[in-house]
């Protein structure tokens, strides 16, 4: 005879594992099922009682990716078998350590490598200023903000100048669209004359 705790523990860990595996199952086919370039941008994080909650990397992906919840759903419960009733999109969790260690996470970062809008030192931590020698100093949106505008206006100093605006441009940018990406976009969204 065993006691109703025992048996209760038993029945949750059978429980528990058996979501375990339909979560690996629906990791395994995601970026199946959404494609490469939604994969880099939307991580599932956790699968609970029919209910796949999935971590995006904006909350703009996270509006687009809920019009595509009924197709999203269906696909995965063909392709993975499985019995999931709704799809939750939230940006809460994309930074977390298990969520930027998934298989997304690599051709996002091939995606930015390639950007025309890159620039080589953007990946490298953004340097203090002397000015702000306590932490109290550094903790505050407005310093913080003003350690990173003079680190950008530094950097934007090394660019070559757009042809149409005279603005400071990656050099990317001029190699692909002849342009700085502001004129570029202005000049697909003008309309034809």
């Amino acid at each position: 005879m065993k006691s109703l705790n025992s048996v209760l523990n038993s029945v949750q860990h059978q429980y528990q594992r058996q979501g375990q595996q339909q979560f690996q199952r629906v990791l395994q086919c995601w970026a199946e099922v959404v494609g490469p370039v939604v994969a880099a941008q939307a991580r599932p994080v956790n699968l609970y009682r029919g209910v796949l909650k999935v971590s995006t990397s904006s909350a703009a992906w996270s509006q687009n990716l809920v019009f595509e919840r009924q197709r999203i759903l269906q696909k995965l419960n063909q392709v993975a078998t499985l019995e999931i009733t709704d799809i939750r999109f939230s940006p809460g969790q994309w930074h977390t350590p298990a969520v930027t260690a998934s298989p997304g996470a690599q051709l996002q970062q091939e995606l930015w490598q390639a950007h025309p809008s890159r620039h080589p030192d953007a990946g490298q931590a953004l340097p203090r200023s002397p000015r702000s020698a306590t932490t109290a100093d550094r903790a505050t949106p407005i310093t913080a903000f003003q350690e990173w505008a003079q680190v950008m206006r530094s950097r934007s100093r090394q660019f070559p100048l757009c042809p149409q605006c005279h603005c400071p441009t990656p050099a990317g940018e001029l190699q692909r669209w002849q342009v700085c990406s502001i004129c570029a976009a202005k000049q697909w969204a003008a309309p034809p004359r």
